[in-house]
């Protein structure tokens, strides 16, 4: 749980500098600050190269930032190795491929997930009990795998694996949700569901969420604030109903205005 002042993520001036001191050398984070509270769902857009996977990387601590601190659930976390953060962290990736093993069963990598940081017993398997809160859970997807519990990961739809992927990822209530463009690589009807379930599963278990996304509307119509990246920090964060009233257009005249040219990725951008 956060701590009483409900913050949940601070991250404090962090500069990531890449192939530093070298002629390849890349400011991809640039004194970046923000504070995320207990149940604040942040969609995070911005042009190709703006910072937004780096910043979500830094967090789970995929590499070490350059400087700045991190901060989750008052913990400083900026020196801390991937492994030893993913006690505070769910993340659900763009490739549906990632998050899941694909030669175990359904049950096999929910109760891996469930297990996630926990004491390891001699015996491993899955029990009685658990396959039947699996099967629960499963259910309310709505997607028919409740009774596919035995059948291998690698098998299912990429929509469905994402859906698997996404319990996993909120099973244990992480402090924080990171969604990597998570439905980037689907289609436009399954990514919609995926989007659907992920504010489903934020809202009931009130989780804080960021998610990096490609798409306007989809960055207009999630969570309840809106942060803008352009070379490595933020340029734009706006939450309530200002973001509600937001309009594509907005989005795209306020990126000409801070960065001085057009997004390079329009079509993508607008779905």
């Amino acid at each position: 749980m956060a701590e009483q002042n409900d913050t949940v993520l601070e991250l404090k001036k962090v500069t990531k500098v890449f192939n530093q001191g070298t002629i390849n050398e890349k400011t991809a984070l640039d004194g970046l600050s923000l504070t995320l509270h207990k149940g604040d769902f942040v969609t995070i857009i911005g042009g190709n190269g703006a910072g937004k996977s780096t910043m979500l990387n830094a967090i789970a601590g995929v590499w070490d930032v350059t400087s700045g601190q991190i901060v989750i659930n008052g913990a400083d976390v900026t020196r801390l190795p991937e492994y030893k953060r993913a006690v505070y962290l769910g993340r659900v990736f763009q490739d549906p491929m990632n998050g899941t093993a694909a030669t175990m069963s359904i049950d096999e990598n929910l109760a891996l997930a469930a297990r996630r940081g926990k004491r390891k017993k001699l015996t491993w398997g899955v029990t009685a009990k658990e396959r039947e809160r699996y099967r629960q859970m499963l259910k309310e997807l709505d997607l028919g795998l409740e009774d596919r519990l035995s059948t291998k990961v690698g098998l299912l739809s990429g929509g469905q694996r994402q859906a698997i992927t996404l319990l996993m990822a909120a099973m244990n209530d992480p402090d924080l949700l990171l969604l990597d463009e998570h439905t980037a690589a689907l289609d436009p009807k399954t990514a919609a569901k995926v989007l659907a379930l992920s504010e489903k599963i934020i809202g009931e278990n009130g989780l804080t969420a960021m998610m990096v996304t490609h798409n306007m509307r989809d960055a207009i119509a999630h969570g309840n604030r809106l942060i803008m990246m352009n070379a490595g920090r933020i340029v734009y964060d706006v939450s309530g109903e200002e973001k509600k009233n937001l309009k594509v257009q907005d989005l795209l005249d306020k990126f000409e205005e801070v960065s001085g040219g057009t997004f390079a990725n329009d079509r993508m951008l607008l779905g």
